[in-house]
């Protein structure tokens, strides 16, 4: 099936790819409210426009699209846009990720490479698992949360709805993460984590309530422009509005 991508920034580099190397799907190019990326190739496929284009898409007999913004709230917006503009919504599984057999898929997930879903498990619409982590058997990783590089979480864990667990960290057996929860890269959870809150640390401790807007897309896009923080462009960067 051909697929647009939405979202032309690191993440949907990394979308890009996984979708080449399964060799499912085939990408013809980009959509990103950058307009600073407009007629741009990256790595190789182009930015066609904004999301003003996702009609012309249509029209052009693309029937696919997958959302490639690391930020949760933006990630499942826009993927709620494409699902009302009638594009099938498609996952992107690298293959050198090992997915149990008993594992339940949402749709417009990402698995990033070398990531280890375990049995009975169950993934999200829009959730990201990064590259090489481990999801251990019978846990539930809610819609467009984000499960970085490098995460371990032990069985029946949940992660819960635009929850967002840093590089690194870990999770022991039968926690919660709430929904919208910060988990720092590095920390050790064992306790359960309580929505809208940030933990950091071994064992991981509560620093302060959920980042405002402003501070979690710094979080995700350390290169985001400084001069308007305000304004989010699909690739999850900060941009003057045009």
């Amino acid at each position: 099936m051909d697929v647009i991508i939405l979202g032309a920034g690191g993440h949907g580099r990394v979308v890009l790819d996984i979708l080449l190397q399964a060799g499912q799907h085939k990408p013809i190019g980009f959509l990103d409210n950058n307009k600073a990326l407009l007629g741009r190739r990256i790595d190789g496929l182009p930015v066609l426009g904004g999301m003003e284009r996702l009609q012309d898409i249509q029209s052009r007999g693309i029937p696919g699209a997958i959302v490639a913004i690391g930020d949760n709230g933006l990630r499942r917006g826009f993927g709620d846009v494409i699902e009302r503009e009638g594009l099938d919504i498609v996952s992107a599984v690298h293959p050198s990720a090992q997915l149990a057999g008993s594992v339940s898929l949402g749709k417009g997930v990402v698995i990033a490479a070398g990531a280890l879903v375990c049995a009975h498990c169950q993934i999200g619409d829009y959730a990201i698992l990064n590259t090489g982590c481990i999801v251990d058997h019978e846990s539930m990783i809610g819609t467009s949360a984000h499960v970085c590089p490098g995460v371990r979480l032990a069985g029946h864990v949940t992660v819960e709805s635009g929850a967002f667990v840093g590089i690194g960290a870990t999770v022991v057996q039968n926690i919660r993460i709430g929904f919208e929860a910060v988990v720092g890269a590095g920390a050790v959870v064992t306790q359960d984590v309580d929505p809208m809150t940030t933990v950091v640390g071994v064992p991981a401790r509560v620093v302060k309530a959920s980042p405002s807007p402003d501070e979690f897309a710094s979080f995700l896009a350390p290169s985001a422009d400084p001069r308007d923080p305000m304004h989010v462009s699909p690739s999850g960067r900060r941009v003057r509005p045009g």
